[in-house]
């Protein structure tokens, strides 16, 4: 998914804020997932953000288009770790690196719960060769 960064997303000297990053990758993560056929949520279940992190290789500005790219590293009984890569579009240098894992959720029990069986064959096939 490509991002082209706003002024609004970057500080004081027109870098990219660091917070900006997350929400790049959270934007594309429901995005990778709606597109393999997931809901992220309804009215019953929901995929809930347990852990996020992301480390900074260079630096980005205002005014770049930076292409993130989504794939699965693991997938758990109740969770998955997904992986994103954000890449300045044009020179293809990598930006940021980042890992998010995200637990499925019983809305009404307030608890975690198995991912149906379906889901984890449409993460299969996009998970990451190690």
């Amino acid at each position: 998914m490509d991002i082209k960064v706003r002024v609004g997303e970057t500080d004081a000297l027109g870098h990219i804020n660091n917070t900006s990053y997350f929400i790049y990758m959270e934007e594309t993560r429901i995005e990778f997932l709606s597109e393999i056929g997931i809901r992220v949520h309804d009215q019953d279940f929901a995929f809930m953000l347990a852990s996020t992190k992301c480390d900074f290789s260079k630096q980005g500005y205002f005014g770049q288009t930076l292409e993130v790219l989504t794939e699965v590293a693991k997938i758990g009984t109740k969770s998955i770790t997904l992986l994103s890569t954000i890449e300045d579009k044009e020179s293809g240098d990598v930006i940021a690196k980042g890992e998010a894992v995200i637990v499925y959720f019983d809305v009404r029990m307030q608890q975690s719960i198995k991912i149906p069986e379906s889901f984890k064959t449409k993460l299969g096939a996009h998970l990451r060769s190690a």
